[in-house]
Order: structure tokens, then C-alpha cells, then sequence
């Protein structure tokens, strides 16, 4: 899979998303630009809200689950529509079964041994996890030692304001959580939010 069309990288994670608040949220989202949608499985409803998510996408959209822990997440988000394995962790079984899929697969990974481990399982991006033990110096770190051209997404604790300072670490890109959703976040609410992360990332690809 050609991971340079994933442009921007970013992923709305949308934890506790449900059903019938999909709708809004992924126009909110898709309007903005971002064309990346997370829904985590470690919520009631996460699937329904997947294939809503993934029946409504624009061209260039890709709708996925994040926290797949097994084999069986990875059958059940495919079956829904999902084409997108995210995770907190790294399973070369569950990373295999999902780019056997043709699923776009970003695992978790915080120490090159699973870094190494992910990209030989079929990963093609790296989700930091969590970001804020990494660090800036550790990102630079795994750049050093990572396949040049390896997308590195963090997340965990990114803002707008912080995505300059990791972009220079190395990332290519980011997953957003709760700077940008919640249970009960409004869709205007959510549309300016995601305004404003797509605008600062937008600026530091100008520098």
C-alpha cells in the first residue's frame, strides 16, 4: 500500500462515538479535511458506527477501528466496512491478518524492537503510543534507526500548538483523540476544533 496518498496524516480518534451521532461527526470531520476516521472497539457501538462512518466517506476517505487487539477485531472491522487497523499495541498476527486485508495499518509501538517488529508484520505507519513517554528525543531517535521514508504518526496528548515541535522531531503525522472528540462534543464544536488542528498542520508543511 502507497502511503504517501494518506496526505494529510490525520487520524480523528473518535472514542465513545455512537451510532446515532456518526452522521454529524463524520461530516464535522470530513468537512474540516481530516479523511482518516478511528472509531476504538473499546466502546458499545463501535462497529455500527464504522459502517456508517465508512458508507458516507468521501473519495480518498479511509474509516477504521482502533484498539484491535485479535485476529477477530480485524474480520469484524473489515466486515463493517473498515479498512483501517489502528492499535495500542504490537501484534504481528493482528497486524498480518489486517494487511492481508488490504487494510491501511498503523500499530502501536513505543521502542524500536516493536518498531522493527510492526513494519515486518505489514505495517505501513507507526502510531506512537503513548507519545508524551516518548518524547521529541525519543521520535528523533526512532527516525535515526527506522527505514527512511517510515510514517510516524504520535499520539497521545498532541495539540495544535505542539505539532510544530513534533513534526521537527520527525512525525508525519498525528492521531488526535480527546483534544478533538468526546462523548457529547458538539458538531460545530468538533468542526472547529478539527479546523484547527488541519490549519496547524497545514503550516508546518509551509516551513
Amino acid at each position: 500500500m502507497d502511503t504517501t496518498q494518506f496526505k494529510p496524516s490525520l487520524v480523528a480518534i473518535l472514542r465513545g462515538l455512537q451510532e446515532n451521532e456518526a452522521e454529524a461527526a463524520g461530516a464535522a470531520l470530513f468537512g474540516a479535511g481530516f479523511r482518516l476516521l478511528e472509531v476504538p472497539l473499546n466502546r458499545p457501538g463501535a462497529l455500527a458506527s464504522i459502517a456508517l462512518l465508512a458508507r458516507m466517506a468521501p473519495a480518498g476517505a479511509i474509516v477504521g477501528g482502533g484498539t484491535m487487539l485479535s485476529v477477530a477485531d480485524v474480520d469484524a472491522v473489515h466486515a463493517a466496512g473498515g479498512r483501517m487497523l489502528l492499535a495500542p499495541n504490537c501484534n504481528a498476527q493482528v497486524i498480518a491478518r489486517a494487511a492481508a486485508l488490504g487494510m491501511l495499518c498503523a500499530p502501536g509501538v513505543a521502542t524500536p524492537s516493536e518498531a522493527f517488529e510492526a513494519l515486518a508484520a505489514g505495517a505501513h505507519a507507526l502510531k506512537i503510543f503513548p507519545a508524551e513517554v516518548v518524547g521529541y528525543a525519543g521520535l528523533k531517535a526512532f527516525k535515526t534507526v527506522l527505514p527512511a521514508g517510515t510514517p510516524l504518526w504520535p499520539v497521545g496528548g498532541v495539540t495544535p500548538d505542539t505539532m510544530a515541535d513534533w513534526v521537527a522531531a520527525g512525525a508525519t503525522g498525528f492521531g488526535i483523540g480527546g483534544a478533538l472528540y468526546s462523548p457529547g462534543t458538539t458538531p460545530e464544536i468538533l468542526s472547529s476544533r478539527a479546523q484547527a488542528f488541519v490549519d496547524a498542520w497545514n503550516t508546518t508543511q509551509k516551513t
